[in-house]
């Protein structure tokens, strides 16, 4: 059973930066996608970034251009580093892995919650000034 850990939230004036970091207990080189998703109170998750097994990746329009997800699968950890952030970038941060191959496939359905089998406990995100 995987584990996943986010760490690295905290708040942040708007226009600062914050890296998330998510630790695996497994290597996470043959994990189909891994990604970043978020939910702010009274909303809907949301895919934020996803990199699949090859460094292909997808990113939510809201946050194309300050956001970069990356990995290092020898350390067995997934990284987003947000920079340029806004309030309404405020919300509870969750790591995901592993989609189905069907989902793999199709990068358009990268963003669906309910494909993604593991999930960490979240790290929380607040921008304000």
């Amino acid at each position: 059973q995987l584990q996943l850990v986010e760490s690295g939230g905290g708040s942040v004036q708007p226009g600062g930066s914050l890296r998330l970091s998510c630790a695996a207990s497994e290597h996470i080189d043959s994990r189909s996608c891994m990604g970043w998703f978020r939910q702010a109170p009274g909303k809907e998750r949301e895919g934020v970034a996803v990199i699949d097994a090859d460094g292909k990746t997808e990113y939510a329009d809201s946050v194309k251009g300050r956001f970069t997800i990356s990995r290092e699968n020898a350390k067995n950890t997934l990284y987003l580093e947000m920079d340029n952030l806004k309030a309404e970038d405020t919300a509870m941060y969750y790591c995901a892995a592993d989609v189905p191959v069907y989902v793999r496939k199709r990068p358009t359905t990268w963003f669906k919650p309910t494909e993604y089998k593991y999930w960490g406990q979240g790290t929380q995100v607040t921008v304000s000034s």
